[in-house]
């Protein structure tokens, strides 16, 4: 009776904050948050929600890279937000056993059970080694060319081709994050599930990402008794996230069930055999503890960690390099001549096919991808909670129940790390004097995390958009329609909020 008193409590303060929105807003949507009776400063966050971003780089870079946010009184949403590289380095690495996942963090990602991004100790070990495992096999790598070509060749082109000739207006992201949700099911489940179909068709599962994402970030920000609520009255976004893991799972057992069926009926399953599927059911089978439920749970949970990862990172990263070339047309065109150089295509030839190995010959299109990444990397933010009392760098002390928002966002804009240019799209930072792909440290551009849990697919990452990149660019003219209406989404995931509207022209 308490927890419901308790949210309709907190629902009664919320629709409060939304009537005083009109005499908050001037006040603070350009100034750090204002300390009110009560609620605190959670008004500034309600009325800067739709830009939580760039308000977000505001106020950390106005107080130093580090802000204590305090929430409305007993709601228990005071967090400490930090963009601080000393502190990130600290927290990721130098005192990395005292940030694990952790129950919090399990709690509001429980729909990724016990995948690899939501588990601790021994069993994240075992899960990183035996993704290690599989993606450092030789067979990945010939796997993963073929897949993504074959992809490319089969779906991203002619429907680029159908919106060139019929001069239609095209949602490019839709598009990419087509490309890669095709791409990562297919090397995980050796299913194709064929969204990238002319007719572009609607399906649940493939949509289901977007509303996860988004549902999870309010849970960060909402009392937990709150979004609690919301789920046990499926209303709000808490409904989308219900919608979105029913059709997570109606995809992804069917999958797993017809996989395991074709594993069957082989006479003989090798030992060195190169499948997902194997590698992970031997892990599951090495577990003693027995807390991972069924086989086919893990799977699941397995399965929906890497697709999650496999999907929406690489699309979001494509989708905003596309939007920043067409902000700076000269960085196109110096990408674009390098393409015709490094792989040897004339301007009016197919750029059809190349391998991993010759894409680090296009070091500048790299650098463009990783100025895309510092500006918009794909997961904005992460979140903590320490084992123990800790001091950080900076000096400030935090708690066992300190929840702790780190965000990557920010650090991408800070002139201390980047320079006074920092605001310019510069892929010419990221080329060394002598012309190779300049290294930064990961405390500084996390954009692949940081510490022992560092990105194990930065490598496929990039081979994926490197080939996607190089061939729209140089097979087509991409024109945004409006690019200065463009703007993220509210999501962990730094998605293009509405999609990013292309006319596209066929060059070859």
């Amino acid at each position: 009776m308490d927890f419901l008193e308790n949210s309709l409590l907190f629902l009664l303060i919320f629709c409060f904050i939304y009537f005083i929105w009109f005499i908050l807003y001037r006040r603070t949507k350009t100034s750090a948050p204002t300390n009110w009776p009560i609620l605190r400063e959670l008004p500034a966050v309600v009325v800067n929600l739709h830009r939580i971003h760039e308000y977000m780089t505001q106020v950390l870079i106005e107080y130093g890279g580090t802000y204590e946010f305090k929430g409305p009184i007993f709601s228990n949403v005071d967090m400490f937000f930090t963009c601080d590289p000393s502190n990130i380095h600290h927290i990721f690495s130098k005192n990395f056993s005292n940030y694990p996942k952790g129950p919090e963090f399990r709690k509001i990602f429980d729909i990724l059970g016990n995948g690899i991004f939501n588990v601790d100790h021994e069993l994240w070990e075992l899960h990183r080694k035996t993704t290690m495992s599989i993606m450092s096999h030789a067979k990945f790598q010939i796997l993963l060319e073929r897949t993504l070509w074959d992809i490319i060749e089969t779906g991203v082109r002619p429907i680029l081709d159908v919106f060139a000739k019929q001069d239609k207006t095209l949602d490019l992201q839709d598009v990419l994050q087509r490309f890669t949700f095709d791409s990562i099911t297919k090397l995980l489940l050796n299913h194709d599930p064929r969204s990238l179909s002319i007719d572009l068709p609607y399906l649940p599962y493939e949509k289901a990402f977007g509303d996860a994402l988004d549902a999870l970030l309010h849970r960060h920000i909402m009392p937990e008794c709150l979004w609690k609520l919301q789920k046990w009255l499926r209303i709000g976004k808490e409904k989308k996230l219900i919608q979105a893991c029913e059709a997570f799972d109606q995809f992804i057992y069917p999958c797993i069930s017809r996989k395991q069926e074709e594993l069957m009926r082989k006479s003989t399953i090798k030992d060195e055999e190169f499948t997902f599927l194997n590698a992970y059911i031997k892990m599951y089978n090495q577990w003693k503890d027995g807390d991972l439920g069924t086989l086919q749970t893990f799977l699941r949970d397995t399965f929906l960690n890497l697709m999650l990862a496999g999907r929406d990172t690489t699309s979001a990263a494509l989708t905003w390099f596309f939007w920043l070339l067409s902000k700076n047309p000269l960085v196109e065109k110096k990408i674009r001549d390098e393409i015709q150089q490094q792989l040897h295509v004339k301007e009016d030839e197919n750029l059809k096919f190349f391998n991993k190995e010759e894409s680090r010959k296009l070091i500048y299109l790299h650098g463009a991808l990783c100025e895309t990444l510092r500006f918009f990397p794909s997961v904005s933010l992460e979140h903590k909670i320490p084992l123990d009392h800790d001091i950080l760098p900076s000096g400030h002390r935090v708690t066992p129940k300190t929840r702790m928002i780190l965000s990557f966002y920010t650090m991408g804009r800070m002139e201390i790390l980047w320079g006074k240019d920092c605001l310019e799209f510069k892929p010419e930072r990221w080329i060394s004097k002598r012309g190779g792909i300049k290294h930064e440290p990961s405390f500084k551009f996390p954009a692949f995390n940081a510490g022992p849990r560092t990105c194990l697919g930065k490598e496929m990452a990039f081979l994926q958009m490197k080939i996607a990149a190089a061939t729209i660019i140089h097979n087509y003219n991409i024109q945004v329609v409006e690019p200065e209406n463009i703007s993220p989404t509210t999501s962990i995931i730094m998605q293009v909020k509405n999609g990013l509207m292309v006319k596209v022209v066929k060059k070859v």
